[in-house]
């Protein structure tokens, strides 16, 4: 099917698809289209990695602009959310409005009324509808990305139930669901009201197989030489074949501890084998790497981008991250090696994928695992690019004959498993229960059954009593800790002021709850009690307990013992004492970087990445800014104390530098040398001495300019001024040591 042949689409669409090559839809797109795609009726497409869902998500949503309507487009990922966004943005030289949002949860995102398309996180999303932003009543397409991920434990039931609200949207939108090829589309297709299209069609040719010994074995029942030489590995043969024919490729393993290994070892595969202008952008990279964070493995991470090669995982800074992906799909990057994350992450494909670690420890099992098939045959997704790649090629490894067999039947020719709703586990569905009675959707028992009888799960159980009992127990929870009362003569359900609060600042109720037990009766809480309060939360992810951590740690509890807030739990009660230390260790590093503790040692002293950093202080000032707003609804004192250790935590700062780290552009490091060069306050930098305040940013004059602008100083340019002491010869101002986390202003 030809574009211009499509119904309802804009008219200037042919014209932009034509200038990047589209002037054809590939066959699940035409299907698509024939299926209603463009004229407002719901479609699920299951189709493979690299078989254009994007484009058939955009003519949805254009149509459904044309027509006067308004797009949603939900993503599972924060980088996902920018990456599409990017995308969509080459809309508005034709007069439409882009808008992107995936932080600040309290908030009804009031700006993004006038926007025609928004693309948002399906917690966002979530919280949107919690805070019953109006413009939703003004949608009339709504786009699920990577909707087989409702069977994710942690993403999943938040997917599920704003799928199921937002198809009881009285505007009853159009709902397109992009999945990856799945065993059930067809009952996710049902649950939506929406025709399947499903399709094992790719543009260009994926060859999926096992190596073993000498040799590549595919789907297809040939075998190709891939020899792997004396002393090497082979990953390390495999990077140096795909080289040989011109292109990248993407290892994936199964930890941290993995990736880096792999990483740097790789990319002593591919440094000889660079241009010379290859190094020198390489080179460009890296030093930004660097830039990004003063950590020994940003460090490592940098030295293997020089030479060609990388490792990424979650543990890396988002920037770190971004350049990565950025240079490998460049191809400027020839081999990275990956946790398994990045297969369900942002765009980043290669000429060939190989799995090296099809099992990985599962905490559930209490021990390594294999991967599911639908993980796998997303990783072997990444394999070949349109317009880039002949053919595409994704490989497991075998260590026997036996082995090659198994991973053949196991993997290459097994179909995806159905998709499962994991929403009826009770700590899935309180949040939800209670969101959906604060929100109106449901005032009565009857009425909260009715809703979720539109979710997945009812769609795929026999039992539904079990979900029932489960929605009892969870209206008993809410109702004991004071967010619904529940009347048991008429069964009516009503939130209370504090359940409201905490369905809008979207905290998990058990969280909402030790938060509110431990702040009660409490007038000064040091910075450590309230961290340690949120970091045993279920909202925070606690770090494990290492060997000797246990000793170190139950030693600290007693000397501070009268600083936790809530009762601390005998060492006899093993598991609950165990959680309290994780949670102790999490607080620890929390107050470590807000004592303004280096990063590069908490990472050593904590065996976390500066990613990881980032997630716990982002974490935990989401929850003591719940925890703030809990006091105010509370009527307790210790709102102003919250306040504080919120603001160290935020900036990484002592107490005394909160004002000039909340000035834009300063951050924490340079917050410290200005205070120690008797600039305490922003009233201070506002009459400060330009050369002073040029010295504190260690010569770089746009940043003191945009500095003291930034505070309102008379006067803020540089012209002129020189650094205390400085070389003023014409040479490069040193590198300011500045960045922290990598995304830290």
């Amino acid at each position: 099917m030809e574009v211009a042949s499509v119904p309802e689409i804009p008219s200037w669409l042919p014209e932009l698809l034509a200038d990047d090559g589209v002037t054809e839809l590939y066959p699940p797109q035409s299907a698509a289209v024939e299926a209603g795609i463009t004229t407002g009726e719901s479609v699920v497409a299951s189709v493979p990695t690299a078989s254009g869902k994007t484009l058939v998500a955009t003519l949805a949503m254009l149509s459904s602009i044309e027509r006067g309507g308004k797009a949603l487009y939900i993503v599972p990922l924060r980088a996902l959310a920018s990456e599409k966004h990017e995308e969509f943005e080459r809309f508005e030289a034709y007069g439409l409005s882009i808008g992107v949002s995936t932080g600040n949860y309290e908030s009804s995102g009031e700006w993004l009324a006038d926007a025609d398309v928004i693309v948002a996180t399906s917690e966002k999303v979530d919280s949107l509808l919690r805070n019953n932003a109006p413009w939703m009543d003004d949608l009339s397409c709504v786009v699920a990305d990577e909707v087989h991920l409702v069977d994710d434990d942690h993403r999943g039931p938040t997917l599920e139930v704003t799928l199921a609200r937002l198809k009881g949207l009285a505007a009853d939108p159009q709902i397109v669901a992009l999945s990856a090829t799945v065993g059930n589309a067809g009952e996710v297709a049902t649950w939506l009201d929406a025709t399947l299209v499903e399709s094992e069609w790719r543009p260009i040719e994926l060859r999926a197989g096992v190596h073993y010994g000498q040799a590549a074995h595919f789907d297809d029942g040939s075998t190709e030489e891939l020899p792997v030489t004396s002393g090497e590995k082979p990953t390390e043969a495999i990077v140096r074949d795909t080289l040989d024919d011109g292109g990248s490729t993407l290892v994936f393993v199964n930890s941290r501890r993995n990736a880096k290994g792999a990483g740097k070892r790789l990319a002593g595969v591919v440094g000889e084998r660079l241009t010379a202008d290859e190094r020198s952008e390489l080179a460009e990279i890296a030093a930004e790497i660097r830039d990004v964070s003063d950590t020994q493995t940003n460090d490592e991470l940098a030295n293997a981008v020089e030479h060609g090669g990388a490792f990424h995982h979650a543990g890396l800074s988002r920037r770190s991250r971004s350049l990565i992906e950025d240079a490998f799909r460049d191809r400027l990057l020839k081999v990275v090696a990956a946790t398994p994350t990045l297969a369900a992450g942002v765009n980043t494909p290669s000429r060939r994928v190989v799995v090296r670690d099809w099992r990985r420890y599962d905490g559930s099992v209490g021990g390594m695992a294999p991967l599911s098939v639908l993980e796998v045959h997303q990783m072997f997704g990444r394999a070949g690019r349109p317009g880039r790649d002949p053919y595409g090629e994704a490989l497991l490894l075998a260590n026997s004959h036996d082995e090659l067999d198994e991973l053949f039947e196991q993997y290459v020719w097994a179909s995806p498993e159905p998709v499962e709703s994991k929403l009826a586990a009770e700590p899935a569905l309180r949040t939800h229960v209670l969101s959906t009675v604060a929100s109106g959707v449901a005032r009565t028992r009857d009425e909260l059954l009715a809703f979720l009888k539109e979710t997945l799960y009812a769609t795929q159980t026999e039992n539904a009593a079990h979900l029932e009992s489960v929605m009892d127990d969870c209206v008993a929870y809410l109702d004991a800790n004071e967010f619904l009362t529940f009347d048991r003569s008429d069964g009516s359900l009503a939130a209370t002021s504090l359940g409201h609060t905490v369905s809008r600042l979207y905290l998990d109720p058990m969280s909402a709850a030790e938060i509110v037990d431990g702040l009660r009766g409490v007038s000064d809480p040091t910075p450590l009690g309230l961290y340690h309060l949120v970091a045993r939360t279920p909202d925070m992810y606690e770090l494990y307990l290492r060997s000797g951590d246990r000793e170190a740690y139950t030693m600290t509890a007693y000397e501070r013992e009268t600083e936790f807030l809530g009762a601390m739990p005998s060492e006899f009660e093993e598991a609950r004492f165990e959680e309290w230390l994780s949670a102790l260790k999490t607080a620890k590093l929390l107050e470590d970087w807000a004592s303004e503790r280096d990063e590069d040692r908490i990472t050593d002293d904590y065996g976390v990445g500066p990613g990881d950093i980032r997630g716990k202080v982002d974490t935990a000032e989401w929850l003591l800014r719940g925890a703030e707003q809990l006091a105010v609804e509370l009527e307790l004192s210790v709102g102003p104390a919250i306040r504080r250790a919120r603001k160290r935590v935020e900036y990484g700062v002592s107490e005394e530098l909160i004002d000039l780290a909340g000035v834009h552009n300063v951050g924490r490091k340079r917050a410290r040398r200005l205070f120690d060069a008797g600039i305490e306050t922003r009233a201070d930098l506002r009459t400060a001495e330009k050369a002073t305040v040029l010295g504190a940013v260690r010569g770089r004059t746009k940043t003191a300019e945009g500095i003291l602008e930034a505070v309102g100083h008379p006067n803020p340019s540089m012209a002129g001024v020189t650094e205390p002491g400085s070389d003023t010869s014409g040479g490069s101002p040193p590198a300011d040591g500045q960045s922290t986390l990598g995304d830290f202003p």
